[in-house]
């Protein structure tokens, strides 16, 4: 990578392509392509095409997508499993056909079948069915992960993935019915602590064990790859340590300051009940997370209080 390479960050305003191009402008690289969704719709192929052709990126980083929790996965599978296909596909394609350099296509860790051994390997996609839940959203990114590897084969082109755990930090969403956990959490205690209640409800039963990573770790993790990565196989990227939800919720009320009773709904759905990222083939390039836990949600709190507070 050089410091003039025109890169383009595809979903620059979300919580990871913020992250990427706040990394980006820390180290140096200046020549940044960006658009809003207003500005370029990646859904259509007319205009990634157009836009491909006139700004020529030479590296891409594919952020952009269709992002919730359990619920609004479960809920617009149609709208998560299309808009991310189209997505995907458009800016792959367009990719290939306008000769980018290298392109970084970000995935996630639910694309692992539900009841996949643990911790989860590279080796385990497509080994059994995926979690009924977020399945669309699974489908989708596993599809991107294959038009990385087919355009690689058929075509030569340096085409990699990343596979992120769990992410929390900055513009990050905190929309009850569409965030993940750990924002989730973070406004109801805030707004519980504020309104002064004596209860938090937390979904599912508290024993599902995640693993949770700052953006910014992944962000940087994302541009290691791009410098130093140029393999068919998607990379896993976590931080290595797990978490109980209802030690997340602990870990979270003693920082918001929330002094009420956390109470666990187990009407609503746990999801898998442990998803840890298995990432040893990252580590043994020489790369590791940076922020612990608790730093890490400590920040985003300091980060987020006055949005939190302006929350209706």
């Amino acid at each position: 990578m050089q410091f003039d390479s025109r890169i383009y960050i595809a979903g620059h305003r979300g919580m990871v392509g913020s992250a990427i191009v706040r990394k980006l402008k820390s180290e140096g690289y200046h020549n940044l392509i960006l658009r809003t969704s207003d500005e370029l719709d990646l859904r259509n192929q007319d205009q990634v095409q157009e836009f491909f052709k006139r700004e020529k990126p030479e590296l891409v980083f594919l952020a952009a997508a269709k992002v919730g929790g359990i619920l609004a996965n479960n809920t617009y599978r149609a709208d998560f499993l299309y808009d991310n296909l189209m997505i995907e596909a458009n800016v792959i394609h367009a990719a290939y056909r306008y000769g980018v350099t290298k392109l970084l296509f970000l995935g996630s860790s639910c694309i692992y079948p539900k009841n996949a051994p643990q911790p989860l390997k590279e080796e385990y996609l497509l080994t059994a069915p995926l979690e009924s839940t977020n399945e669309p959203y699974a489908i989708a990114k596993i599809a991107g992960i294959k038009l990385c590897e087919s355009y690689r084969r058929q075509y030569g082109c340096n085409f990699i993935s990343a596979m992120p755990t769990n992410l929390y930090g900055p513009n990050d969403n905190y929309d009850l019915q569409n965030a993940h956990v750990l924002p989730a959490l973070m406004r109801k205690m805030h707004e519980a602590r504020v309104s002064g209640a004596t209860q938090v409800e937390i979904w599912g039963s508290g024993r599902p064990l995640r693993e949770f990573m700052h953006v910014d770790d992944l962000a940087d993790a994302l541009l290691f790859l791009m410098k130093h990565y140029d393999d068919e196989l998607f990379v896993n990227v976590g931080s290595g340590e797990e978490v109980s939800i209802a030690e997340l919720a602990s870990l979270i009320k003693g920082i918001v300051g929330f002094e009420g009773e956390l109470v666990f709904n187990t009407e609503k759905p746990d999801g898998t009940m442990r998803k840890l990222m298995d990432s040893t083939r990252l580590a043994s390039m020489g790369w590791k997370a940076g922020i612990s836990l608790t730093a890490g949600i400590e920040n985003v709190y300091r980060y987020h209080f006055s949005v939190l507070n302006s929350v209706d």
